[in-house]
């Protein structure tokens, strides 16, 4: 037997009415009689009828879905962000289609004008780590709402909601001077990460409020911000002659690393070599020293950023709104930076 998709115009054929007349009657139209809404429903149930929601959208040039951008679906963080998306779109009864564009900035391109063609209300995009051309980007604006969430970019006009990285890094950095530690190396992503500058301004800020020079020779730039970096890194750091007193990565991937390949090496942590990581993921407290970090509320970020999305979505103004939203992101301190006694 040939598959097929049971359409209205299949169900009007069976019953012998014109397509108007089913399509109105599974509507509940007050022109519909009770008799032929039940007579279609039946069969339309019987023949599992599945209505069309982009051509309903095009019709009503409203489809109640929201389109996701995300660089790594698999990424802890976002996983986390997705939920809190999720269940704020049902809440407000949309639905959600996400893609991943796997930090190709080509692919990102292609994502977002897939998403228009589907006829999305909105879009949610968390940007490629090294987005630099915008000009695929801002027609968008001028076209549906689109709101950054994350992975944002200062370039861009738009509303963008992300964790308050450069206070967040600086609270972290200033806990290390805190506990003592005068010699703070960093691992960050090279320019060009939005995420990473800002949490790298953190650091800078931190070094100069407790006047402590910026040694060049400690701050570690990579192109993969991973655990296996992580571990790259600190050789080279324990190369240099004067080592650091403390590590802070940007990720609590990078962290990680550090912490292996420290403990490879029998150096004490925090006492001789302190480290601090950034997102609070499931794995900083399995590692051996439990790893301080800052913990970044991501369902709150993917609720918040849903919530603007759709406020752009059912407002009747078609200006673009341009604000920034940091969601604040707290100072877990466990074993890798303080000893308690």
């Amino acid at each position: 037997m040939k598959k097929g998709v049971t359409t209205l115009k299949k169900i009007a054929q069976e019953l012998n009415l014109s397509i108007s007349t089913v399509s109105r009657a599974l509507n509940d139209h007050p022109d519909i009689s009770d008799p032929t809404k039940e007579k279609v429903k039946r069969l339309a149930q019987s023949m599992h009828y599945v209505p069309n929601i982009f051509a309903k959208g095009f019709s009503k040039h409203k489809s109640n879905i929201i389109g996701v951008i995300v660089p790594n679906i698999t990424h802890y963080f976002t996983t986390t962000m997705v939920r809190g998306i999720l269940e704020e779109a049902s809440a407000r009864g949309y639905r959600v289609i996400i893609s991943e564009s796997n930090n190709d900035e080509i692919k990102q391109t292609e994502m977002l004008n897939t998403m228009i063609q589907f006829g999305v209300d909105g879009i949610l995009a968390s940007l490629t780590k090294m987005t630099r051309d915008i000009d695929n980007i801002l027609p968008i604006l001028n076209k549906i709402p689109l709101i950054l969430f994350d992975k944002a970019s200062n370039k861009i006009p738009c509303t963008q909601i992300t964790i308050n990285d450069e206070e967040a890094a600086f609270n972290a950095v200033e806990h290390l001077i805190n506990i003592g530690k005068k010699r703070i190396a960093i691992i960050k992503e090279r320019a060009f990460s939005y995420t990473s500058e800002k949490r790298y301004a953190g650091y800078l800020r931190a070094l100069k409020e407790h006047h402590i020079g910026v040694d060049d020779k400690i701050i570690i730039s990579v192109d993969d911000i991973s655990l296996t970096q992580g571990k790259r890194m600190a050789n080279i750091l324990l190369s240099i002659k004067e080592r650091p007193d403390a590590i802070f990565a940007i990720t609590d991937s990078a962290a990680i690393g550090v912490i292996k390949t420290l403990k490879k090496f029998n150096i004490k942590i925090p006492e001789d070599i302190a480290v601090v990581g950034f997102s609070n993921s499931s794995n900083s407290t399995i590692i051996e020293p439990m790893l301080t970090t800052i913990d970044q509320p991501g369902e709150k970020i993917g609720e918040t950023a849903t919530k603007y999305l759709i406020e752009e979505i059912e407002s009747a103004t078609e200006t673009i709104t341009n604000k920034m939203v940091e969601i604040k992101g707290t100072l877990i301190i466990r074993d890798s930076t303080f000893k308690a006694k």
